[in-house]
């Protein structure tokens, strides 16, 4: 005996796994009266021991090995036949065999295990130094059903650790692919600064009217672009970290920035009009500049998708211990199956439209919500669309 070198450790570990194989082994001894049991792994050079259950002390561990020429599995395997001795001494076949001799065993019984492709494995075998009554066609009949059992639990554990590394591997490659696409969103902020700071400086000279125009698309165009950005390294920050960083303090000043937020959006947004009521007078726990994230993500859907011929409504107050920011617009109402994954990631409505964006504003949106507790609603018919911002005013 020697112990392996363990290039067939997959085998052993597939084996080792299986929670049916220890029972199978213990019931093979308990009802034969076989002293050693176990599941071999048998090649046309090899005889490695996956599982065995010893009570003869014959001394084979996983791992172990016997010359597979030395044994009767190695005949199993080229015959494709079981191998059945009740007691050695008065078989005519393997009286005066080697393996019974060399072994020291009396009563043996080996059965083929096969994959469920029709290909080799092992064998179930056992072994014992005293002669055991094999000959009854139920004991033989059991050790069938036991190797095919066996042979079923492989490539059912075979499928579970390819899924389980497929599934491992996904989700390195998303991982991967989530901190490139952070990397690639935080570099694409300095460009756009530039391109901002000199869209500013063009817009304080001089220029003709198609030049106006020109710049006025341009800012648009960038302020659409930095949202995308933003929006994008917040769903990866989701992502990573499970959630989006959110810093609550006591604000007084919270309806000034959504008026600021309000000013940025009317300012690119030339073509649209709007109906403004701010009226936050109590301060609010919040993180004042995810707010104005929020309120700049509904407003920039409520002017890609809503009816340019109708004003965007927005509304702000604090009442009865709660906040309520709601922004409005015109056009076809939402289909109730649309509203139902409107805050889910990359759902963005009308896909077919090519302002249709990402479809991360809103997710977003719901994020920053849930990090203050609160929630965003959607109501929609013929009158109209209203997300409406609900969340307490104070920690709860």
């Amino acid at each position: 005996m020697s112990v392996g070198s363990h290039d067939f450790q997959r085998d052993i570990d597939a084996i080792g796994a299986s929670d049916a194989v220890p029972t199978i082994l213990e019931t093979v001894s308990l009802s034969t009266g076989m002293g050693f049991a176990a599941v071999a792994r048998v090649t046309d050079s090899r005889w490695v021991t996956c599982r065995a259950v010893d009570h003869i002390h014959f001394g084979l561990n996983p791992g172990d090995e016997l010359e597979v020429e030395s044994t009767l599995c190695h005949e199993v395997r080229q015959s494709d036949n079981e191998i059945v001795i009740a007691d050695v001494q008065t078989d005519t076949h393997y009286c005066h065999h080697h393996t019974p001799a060399r072994y020291g065993f009396r009563s043996y019984i080996s059965v083929p295990i096969y994959r469920s492709d029709g290909s080799f494995f092992g064998t179930l075998c056992a072994i014992d130094p005293e002669p055991r009554d094999l000959n009854d066609p139920r004991v033989l009949n059991m050790f069938r059903l036991f190797a095919r059992s066996i042979g079923d639990s492989l490539e059912s554990g075979e499928r579970l650790q390819l899924a389980e590394q497929r599934l491992a591997e996904e989700k390195d490659l998303t991982r991967l692919q989530e901190e490139f696409v952070a990397i690639l969103g935080h570099d694409l902020r300095n460009p756009i600064a530039a391109m901002g700071a000199g869209l500013r400086m063009l817009s304080r000279r001089p220029l003709d009217e198609q030049s106006v125009d020109l710049v006025g698309h341009m800012q648009a165009s960038l302020h659409r672009m930095s949202g995308l950005v933003g929006n994008i390294l917040d769903h990866t920050r989701v992502r990573l970290t499970g959630g989006i960083g959110v810093e609550r303090e006591t604000c007084d000043d919270l309806g000034q920035t959504l008026e600021h937020v309000v000013h940025e959006v009317r300012a690119v947004s030339v073509s649209h009009s709007f109906d403004v009521n701010i009226e936050v007078g109590d301060p609010v726990y919040c993180d004042k500049d995810r707010l104005g994230q929020l309120l700049s993500n509904l407003l920039s859907n409520a002017v890609l998708h809503g009816d340019g011929g109708e004003p965007i409504t927005i509304n702000a107050r604090a009442e009865d211990g709660e906040l309520f920011v709601s922004v409005g617009n015109g056009g076809e109402p939402i289909p109730p199956a649309t509203q139902e994954k409107l805050f889910a990631p990359f759902s963005r409505g009308d896909a077919t439209s090519p302002y249709s964006g990402l479809g991360l504003g809103l997710h977003i949106a719901a994020q920053i919500a849930k990090g203050h507790e609160g929630q965003i609603d959607v109501h929609s018919d013929a009158d109209g669309t209203r997300f409406t911002l609900r969340m307490p005013v104070q920690p709860g």
